[in-house]
């Protein structure tokens, strides 16, 4: 049967990031990734340094694991992330359409390199293309070929970029009129620039937020944008399994 390969499974958590922030929900990492951004906060899911801590299980399998994670603490809402959870074919739709028939809603965030036909009932998407800070490129063709689908099918999907820098700015800026006039919810995101110390970085992700609302104030192309932080990073910094 076909499996999903991951490396996390944690939760309940509360989401800390765009469409869904602030909701109680399980949290699963899947392995592997088809870019390699330079910032990544989970390099780990694709450089090959946990490649011996990766488990598949089937959709049957991931989801009773989800049960025995939450305990009696229950859960209605499970986010999927990565790497690129889009790497993922046949397995990932029997885990969707499980979760369904469980009553369980499904969150997922993928960059917008690859497209799957489960992309259409997962019930909180996220198309996160990368600016270039990460060093890199979009592909429109394809992410232009991605967003027409969705917005088609009328899938509930918003599109989050991260910011770092005035090339990000630009960036976000292009990719937000480029699809403006569709209704698709738009988030900019604080970049965590220093994802794997261990020194408390409240005070630097405040501080970036900071800037990061002074852009959105006083640009106009971002008059329907929403900008928010990495929340749990505010609140746990970057400890894992949380």
């Amino acid at each position: 049967m076909a499996k999903i390969p991951f490396l996390e499974m944690f939760g309940p958590t509360i989401q800390g990031e765009g469409m869904v922030i602030g909701k109680k929900t399980m949290f699963i990492r899947t392995y592997g990734c088809d870019y390699g951004c330079s910032w990544c906060d989970t390099k780990y899911t694709w450089d090959g340094s946990e490649k011996h801590n990766v488990k598949r299980a089937t959709a049957e399998e991931l989801f009773q694991l989800l049960l025995d994670e939450a305990g009696d603490k229950s859960f209605s809402h499970v986010t999927v992330s990565g790497g690129n959870p889009a790497l993922i074919g046949k397995a990932m739709q029997e885990f969707i359409d499980l979760c369904h028939s469980k009553g369980v809603k499904v969150g997922l965030e993928t960059q917008g390199s690859i497209w799957k036909d489960w992309f259409k009932d997962i019930d909180d998407l996220t198309i996160s293309p990368k600016p270039p800070s990460s060093l890199m490129k979009t592909n429109f063709d394809v992410l232009d070929d991605i967003v027409s689908k969705l917005l088609t099918d009328k899938v509930n999907f918003s599109i989050k970029i991260v910011y770092f820098n005035d090339e990000d700015k630009e960036y976000a800026k292009g990719v937000f009129e480029r699809y403006r006039g569709s209704n698709i919810p738009y988030y900019l995101s604080v970049g965590n620039t220093d994802p794997y110390t261990d020194k408390n970085i409240t005070g630097m992700l405040l501080n970036k937020l900071d800037e990061l609302w002074d852009v959105v104030i006083n640009e106009p192309e971002f008059n329907d944008v929403q900008a928010l932080p990495q929340l749990h990073t505010i609140v746990w910094g970057n400890k894992r399994g949380v």
